[in-house]
């Protein structure tokens, strides 16, 4: 029987979000109903409601997950009832050329639940901020976006590998193949950021060096396992890299904001057949201009990290196993907890460069 729940939408471009009652649906084939412990508040969600996703409102916004299987729809075999997961928003399809040749991270043909969840008030169709709609007490998705993981971890802190985490250590350990010894540089110090950091010490990365342009996020850094801060205002960050590298350059570079200038400095702060990773999302308007006898006179290689290249049936277990192992510091992206109601006010606290993340925990 559906189930009326409250949850966080963001009705139109730019208007503050609200609190509403939802409907969701009975799970269908290969569908699960997930009842939402824990959420965290990632720029995402600001971007659905800022409309630089796209304009398909009203939104059920949240996605970085974790909660408790509650029911499971007809020939579902991932999860069962009572069984604790994380939310992912790349539900493999296992049959496309990507997951055909043995690399199901590229899926090319990922999916979400097919049912919609509604506005109880009139009915109105939800779109699920990417495919799971997690600021809610209950949510569906697609079974395969379920992942379970050890029960004894913090939801608070589970959830976070549901995006902004992942994508961070993804991309140092699986873009960007980070390796003992090496030295790396990342480039924005926001959440993404902070969690290739924290990738690129559990890789065994040597020398790791913070650049950005907040005092405060460089001394976030410096705990997440930063050795080395570079305060791109005052410093060229590039000069500054190099001279932390013996003249060099870093080996691999990740770049955590999304713009042209920052990707220029990653691409010359990085030593000759080094890797630069892309893993913050710039907005379709930008462009970027490179002398193309030095994309070839560099070597190395440029690469994108899509979800930090993650298979999360096979990364969320081992990076929560090593956090309770004591070995990667989650706990410490955890700014603050707070309720449904409070969601607006953590976008504001965002925009300020006051917390790493906010967390809705149920």
């Amino acid at each position: 029987m559906p189930q009326e729940v409250r949850g966080v939408i963001a009705p139109g471009k730019d208007e503050p979000v609200r609190v509403e009652t939802i409907v969701v649906p009975d799970p269908g084939p290969g569908e699960a109903v997930v009842r939402v412990q824990a959420c965290g508040v990632c720029h995402t969600d600001l971007h659905y409601k800022q409309g630089g996703i796209n304009d398909e409102f009203p939104f059920l916004l949240g996605h970085e997950a974790a909660g408790v299987v509650e029911s499971v729809g007809p020939g579902t075999s991932e999860v069962e009832p009572g069984d604790f997961v994380v939310l992912n928003w790349r539900a493999v399809c296992g049959q496309c050329r990507a997951c055909r040749r043995g690399r199901p991270w590229y899926c090319f043909d990922t999916h979400n639940a097919r049912q919609p969840m509604t506005l109880a008030a009139d009915g109105s169709e939800l779109s699920p901020a990417l495919g799971i709609g997690a600021f809610a007490e209950k949510t569906l998705v697609a079974a395969g976006q379920c992942t379970k993981v050890d029960p004894e971890v913090d939801p608070a802190v589970a959830g976070l590998l549901g995006c902004g985490v992942m994508a961070g250590i993804g991309a140092t350990v699986n873009t960007g193949q980070v390796g003992r010894g090496d030295s790396v540089a990342v480039i924005g110090c926001g959440g993404v950021g902070d969690a290739a950091i924290a990738g690129a010490r559990l890789a065994g990365a040597a020398r790791v060096i913070a650049v950005d342009v907040d005092e405060r996020k460089l001394r976030q850094a410096e705990s997440m396992g930063a050795t080395h801060t570079v305060d791109s205002r005052a410093t060229d960050p590039v000069e500054a890299i190099r001279e932390l590298t013996g003249g060099f350059g870093a080996d691999v570079v990740i770049e955590a904001v999304g713009r042209p200038e920052t990707y220029e400095q990653a691409f010359y702060a990085r030593d000759l057949a080094g890797t630069v990773v892309l893993v913050g999302v710039p907005t379709p308007e930008m462009r970027l201009e490179l002398p193309l006898l030095d994309v070839f006179g560099r070597g190395g290689s440029l690469k994108s990290s899509w979800y930090g290249d993650c298979l999360p049936s096979r990364d969320f277990p081992m990076l929560i196993d090593l956090h309770r192992q004591g070995r990667l510091p989650l706990e410490k992206f955890v700014t603050e907890r707070i309720a449904l109601d409070e969601v607006e006010h953590a976008f504001d606290r965002m925009h300020a460069g006051d917390v790493l993340r906010s967390v809705v925990v149920f």
